[in-house]
């Protein structure tokens, strides 16, 4: 069996452009349906966070209109309850990409605080990147191929990618708040941004990368991981 790990936002809000912090983190979906998806199939998971910290749900994704019905948001917090690796990451600085499979990155807005920066981060997708080994990146998650940027050059440039749109963004309300866009950033990066219809499951494959666009994606993601594992 394999073993996976999963990079994970540290923070619990979101700058936003006047200087007002949103409550935010991961988001349930994204962490729980692969998570789950995973190990029932025997592989073992491993959670990485900037300094070590435990990541913070975004409490609106255990929402149940967020969530589907109540009980699938009582599901999700089941899910990550029971995840003891929550409660035990380690530190992202001390992550070696030869320990691990492959390497996932659930997202929330989160990552748009902390992981589009950090340079731990940059390193590690750099890594997997050119390991060949799978990376699954979903929703805001691709945040964090911003960091893999030197002088200005990201080896993720020329990449079929996705991630959460700005119709999405404007849809919940955040993109007029926000102090950049993440379809936008990425586009400067010289990705090939890719989109579905907002909501809908939409996953892209390119080589080793695997995308997708919103929380939805977050199963189907685990689906195409679980093949190429």
């Amino acid at each position: 069996m394999a073993k996976l790990l999963f990079v994970m936002t540290g923070t619990a809000y979101w700058t936003l452009k006047d200087g007002t912090r949103h409550a935010t983190g991961y988001w349930a979906e994204e962490f729980a349906a692969p998570y789950k998806a995973l190990t029932d199939a025997g592989h073992q998971i491993v959670v990485a966070t900037p300094g070590g910290v435990v990541p913070h749900v975004d409490m609106m994704s255990l929402r149940p209109e967020m969530a589907g019905s109540a009980q699938a948001a009582i599901d999700l917090e089941e899910i990550i309850r029971s995840a003891e690796v929550m409660r035990r990451p380690i530190e992202l600085a001390d992550v070696r990409l030869d320990d691990y499979d492959a390497v996932y990155l659930p997202g929330g807005h989160g990552p748009m605080e902390d992981l589009c920066v950090d340079a731990d981060a940059g390193r590690l997708l750099t890594a997997a990147l050119a390991s060949g080994k799978p990376l699954a990146i979903v929703c805001h998650a691709p945040a964090a191929m911003l960091a893999t940027r030197i002088h200005g050059v990201s080896p993720f440039a020329c990449y079929r990618v996705n991630a959460f749109t700005n119709e999405e963004e404007n849809a919940v309300g955040l993109a007029p708040k926000a102090r950049w866009l993440l379809e936008d950033e990425l586009i400067d990066l010289g990705v090939d941004f890719t989109k579905g219809d907002m909501w809908k499951p939409y996953t892209v494959v390119d080589r080793n990368l695997l995308t997708g666009q919103n929380p939805a994606s977050a199963a189907d993601l685990a689906g195409r991981l679980l093949q190429v594992l």
